[in-house]
């Protein structure tokens, strides 16, 4: 097995003592394989891969390892729909059922645009355990997911413009609202006017073709292998590599509140042009007042704070950073911006428990 100490490959010069504190978080939180990516407004700062993204073949993980996002892809999706608001083509403070029959519902509980989006809609979050499908499988139909949901006993817990509580669902419904507003899928908008312009080529719905995948791990007792199986949809879990069982490589079935697949090079290009408010390489996305605008995180909840798609765990203390974590069967990841510092920094995982990054980015971000 390679030492995770050293990385398989770097681009720049990290802080002193990063690859220690790698290590550490490595070795207590039982990670086989990470990719991070440290960037300001201007450039990469530094890039590296570590442990290793298969333990089967012992592949290393590297700064152009593919992982899935998941929940990460909601900051894209946020932005796929204030671009569309800054073009005229979205009303974020409209009812959603304007542009989704299926939202149209009680008037307490008739949630806008906006409130999908800040998770402010008051909307149920069921665990997603089963909202996946082998890669090799043709992907269900996220509107028809999506309905299922919505036609549950209590699919709003509550009224919508109160306290903000995170939901899948809500993102689900934002992007066929993307969809509507756009007059194309929304996989095809996000991939035309956010990733694209962004330079995020070896970023999508699918994996790259030719590009180094992480596999996904579950580290649980052999004894528990039975449950997981039961637990995850048929094809999904792979075979046991000491105390890991692997998953298959798999798709999640909703595009716009987990789909995304990619590297940390195009995770770090997207916190740039949010560090820019909008643009990246002469290429805007977003005005400068509204990329500002999405970092607000006005709208109060637990466990989180939330603005439109960024948000930030409710502390006693102030953070100055807004972030994103993606995580799910075989994989964790978290995306954070500082924006008075001018630094974003990324993580991906191929670990299904959280872990302890603090300590990292504390060193990476020191001024």
């Amino acid at each position: 097995m390679q030492n995770n100490r050293f990385p398989a490959s770097r681009t720049g010069t990290p802080p002193p003592g990063t690859d220690d504190a790698v290590a550490a978080m490595m070795r207590n939180g039982h990670i086989p394989g990470l990719s991070m990516a440290v960037v300001d407004r201007d450039q990469l700062r530094f890039a590296a891969g570590y442990g290793v993204a298969d333990r089967a073949s012992n592949m290393p993980s590297a700064p152009a390892t593919s992982y899935l996002w998941f929940s990460m892809t909601k900051i894209v999706t946020a932005t796929a729909a204030v671009r569309l608001a800054d073009d005229g083509r979205l009303d974020l403070d409209a009812p959603a059922c304007e542009y989704l029959p299926e939202l149209r519902g009680r008037r307490d509980v008739r949630p806008t645009v906006r409130q999908l989006l800040t998770h402010t809609a008051g909307l149920v979050n069921p665990l997603p355990l089963r909202w996946t499908h082998p890669v090799d499988a043709p992907p269900p139909d996220p509107r028809a997911l999506l309905f299922r949901l919505l036609t549950r006993r209590r699919a709003f817990t509550r009224p919508a413009g109160q306290v903000a509580r995170y939901s899948n669902v809500g993102y689900l419904a934002a992007g066929e609202i993307i969809s509507a507003a756009a007059g194309m899928p929304f996989t095809a908008y996000v991939q035309q006017y956010v990733l694209q312009p962004l330079g995020m080529e070896n970023t999508g719905f699918r994996y790259a073709p030719g590009t180094p995948k992480a596999t996904g791990y579950l580290r649980a007792p052999r004894l528990a292998d039975p449950v997981v199986r039961a637990l995850l949809r048929d094809g999904i879990a792979g075979d046991r590599t000491g105390p890991f069982l692997s998953l298959n490589p798999f798709y999640v079935d909703g595009p716009s509140y987990g789909g995304l697949v990619g590297d940390v090079h195009d995770a770090g290009r997207f916190l740039r042009a949010h560090l820019n408010d909008g643009e990246l390489d002469g290429n805007r996305v977003l005005t400068t007042r509204t990329a500002r605008g999405m970092r607000c995180l006005d709208h109060r909840g637990k466990p989180f704070d939330h603005g439109i798609g960024w948000f930030r765990k409710s502390t006693d203390r102030t953070g100055d950073w807004v972030e994103h974590y993606g995580a799910g069967a075989g994989f964790w990841n978290v995306m954070r911006l500082y924006p008075d510092r001018g630094i974003g920094v990324v993580v991906m995982a191929n670990t299904t428990s959280k872990y302890d990054f603090e300590p990292l980015f504390t060193l990476l971000t020191r001024r």
